[in-house]
């Protein structure tokens, strides 16, 4: 594994270890593109990228990362759920393997705050 890329801890791993999939993270206009295999992070791209291949991406303004990623988030702001649900936050293209993982996403996107944001 890159040294440079987060590293996901044990647990988190082992629960996503079926997990194989490239998605996109869209912050405001700023594009990163993940690559998950078995679980682990094998690569993070940042964009901008030109025609990349992603299974699923989400997407919302930086201002909304911000405030899901704040010490104490608002509510409305505190769950990737909730983003959704108050249209805060797109979730794009296949969402089975999103919703069939959905603990590990939500647990991985916390560790990559700072490549989100």
């Amino acid at each position: 594994m890159n040294p440079s890329l987060p590293t996901t801890d044990a647990w988190l791993a082992h629960r996503g270890r079926f997990v194989n999939v490239d998605f996109m993270v869209q912050c405001g206009e700023r594009e990163t593109l993940i690559r998950i295999h078995e679980g682990s992070i094998e690569s993070v791209r940042t964009g901008p990228l030109v025609m990349p291949r992603w299974t699923f991406r989400l997407s919302a303004s930086s201002d909304a990362w911000r405030m899901y990623f704040a010490p104490q988030p608002t509510p409305g702001y505190h769950d990737l759920m909730a983003m959704i649900k108050f249209r805060t936050l797109r979730l794009e293209g296949d969402q089975h393997i999103f919703m069939s993982n959905l603990l590990y996403f939500k647990d991985l996107i916390q560790t990559l705050g700072g490549i989100v944001q």
